[in-house]
């Protein structure tokens, strides 16, 4: 199975290729910058081998997004398009998604969420949190089953830093890194100190009551980009694992090819 999965976020748009189900890389490119997307794309798909069985010299290989931002979704296909005359397939619309969800909305739950979940789920074989630290952070929770059943979603740090300048007279934008004491002696300090370990106290009390919904202590996944700034100081974390999404997207498409 050769694949290229794209995890289409509000930032950065995630690019892994995937040559019999072995990952190559996994690149991260700003959304907005249309040359790195195509030029990844283009050089992604010639180092998938042609199809024996093809007279038209046709790659033997797919293309699968998880999107978030429909914009995107469409830019995405129109390189794809222009620069390799393929088409795209989309998670939750040509792909099923990978597990069932106990949501009010199915429909209106992020592809990206439900692919990250279904690929700790894949390795954990039990109650399982995934923590997505990205613009936004989700939290989302899977049971000893393998059913989605939810989760919370906050503002990402740059969202946050973003905010307090924006809405106040006088605070700066802090970037979020780890504190070197608890308390700031600045104010960007202060801000610093109060997002980091505002996230840090978020993840661990909204495990603590998923674990008291599901009468056991689930374990935890971390991944997205922020994720890494934190992942020191969580010490009731059990994995980091970058690209979780893009290796969901993956999943996906294997499954759907498996019940074909």
């Amino acid at each position: 199975m050769n694949i290229i999965a794209v995890d289409i976020g509000n930032t950065n748009i995630d690019i892994g290729l995937f040559l019999d189900g072995e990952e190559q890389f996994i690149k991260s490119i700003p959304g907005r910058s249309h040359k790195k997307l195509t030029d990844c794309l283009k050089s992604a798909w010639q180092k998938i081998p042609i199809a024996e069985s093809s007279k038209e010299k046709k790659r033997d290989g797919v293309i699968v997004i998880s999107s978030v931002k429909l914009a995107w979704t469409k830019l995405i296909q129109k390189i794809v398009k222009d620069n390799l005359g393929e088409k795209v397939y989309i998670v939750g619309k040509d792909i099923p998604l990978p597990m069932t969800l106990w949501v009010d909305e199915p429909d209106k739950v992020g592809t990206d969420r439900v692919v990250s979940a279904a690929a700790a789920y894949a390795v954990v074989e039990d109650a399982v949190v995934v923590a997505d630290f990205g613009t936004a952070v989700t939290i989302d929770l899977v049971n000893e089953n393998g059913v989605f059943l939810g989760g919370v979603i906050c503002p990402g740090f740059e969202i946050s830093t973003k905010g307090l300048k924006e809405n106040t007279a006088q605070l700066p934008k802090a970037k979020v890194t780890k504190p070197k004491t608890p308390y700031g002696k600045n104010t960007t300090e202060a801000i610093n100190c109060g997002l980091y370990y505002s996230a840090i106290g978020t993840l661990e009390e909204v495990i603590r009551r998923y674990a008291e919904k599901i009468d056991k202590w689930p374990q935890t996944v971390i991944t997205g980009a922020a994720a890494r700034t934190i992942k020191d100081d969580c010490n009731f974390i059990d994995s980091f694992v970058p690209n979780l999404v893009v290796k969901g997207i993956v999943l996906a498409y294997k499954r759907y090819i498996e019940k074909k």
